[in-house]
């Protein structure tokens, strides 16, 4: 047990200084990014919408803005840094090891959320120079937060085991989850839709987190709770068990 503690803690600290190292390419550009976006579309736009769901334009975009860079870097994070490992031969040294395959997975993961979060804090501080950010549930935010990372950061893992070049780990990012992303609710409520197309939205699973996201800062959903929860649920253990199975078979990464 000891062994497998201090295996997760050095691959948890190998991530965490290795996206720090480079601050200006991993938490600036979406700090940059996101504050264009409040700018265009929370300024200049909002003011053209108004209001939605009973909240500011500008106040009711704010959680999905904050997520976006959550999903986005935890994701990139894992991807980036399983496959480099790969490509420069070095995981083989952490599968030939006795470290299990959980704390290979829990290791990685927790670089995802580590990331992610930092980047999340990062943005909800740009956040306050455009609006007063408020949280009416925080811990319940949190929790959405740190799931959201966890989800991802499987689904990174996953993208990177498959992956045979630099170009196969963007591909699902670029194709995948930007779409999802920007469908899941960021910029608008899914209540304004017509009915058949609020019914094809229950299916993309980052509305879910979007939208418990937004209840713990705002105190406002278009889905229970218990539901956008499930959900969650539901996906991480689906990957987490996915991953095992990839490791425990080595695809991709036995030749």
């Amino acid at each position: 047990m000891k062994t497998a503690w201090v295996a997760f803690q050095t691959l948890l600290i190998r991530e965490f200084l290795r996206f720090l190292r480079i601050w200006m390419q991993t938490i600036l550009p979406p700090v940059i990014t996101t504050a264009l976006y409040f700018v265009i579309f929370g300024k200049l736009i909002g003011n053209q919408i108004g209001d939605m769901d009973g909240f500011s334009y500008m106040d009711y975009i704010v959680p999905g803005l904050i997520l976006m860079s959550v999903i986005t870097n935890a994701y990139a994070n894992v991807v980036s840094s399983f496959y480099q490992a790969k490509y420069h031969h070095h995981i083989e040294e952490i599968l030939v090891s006795p470290t299990p395959n959980f704390v290979i997975i829990a290791g990685y993961v927790a670089g995802g959320i580590a990331r992610g979060l930092t980047v999340g804090v990062a943005v909800m501080l740009v956040a306050f120079l455009f609006t007063e950010v408020r949280f009416e549930h925080p811990w319940l935010a949190l929790g959405i937060a740190i799931l959201t990372c966890i989800l991802f950061s499987l689904g990174g893992l996953i993208n990177a085991i498959y992956a045979n070049s630099f170009d196969d780990i963007s591909i699902i990012p670029n194709f995948v989850l930007t779409p999802l992303t920007y469908l899941g609710g960021v910029f608008y409520s899914v209540s304004i839709l017509p009915l058949f197309w609020q019914k094809v939205s229950l299916f993309n699973p980052v509305l879910y987190m979007i939208d418990g996201f937004r209840f713990g800062m705002l105190g406002h959903s278009d889905i229970r709770l218990s539901t956008s929860f499930f959900i969650i649920m539901l996906f991480i253990v689906v990957l987490y068990g996915w991953c095992q199975l990839l490791l425990r078979r080595g695809t991709g990464l036995r030749s």
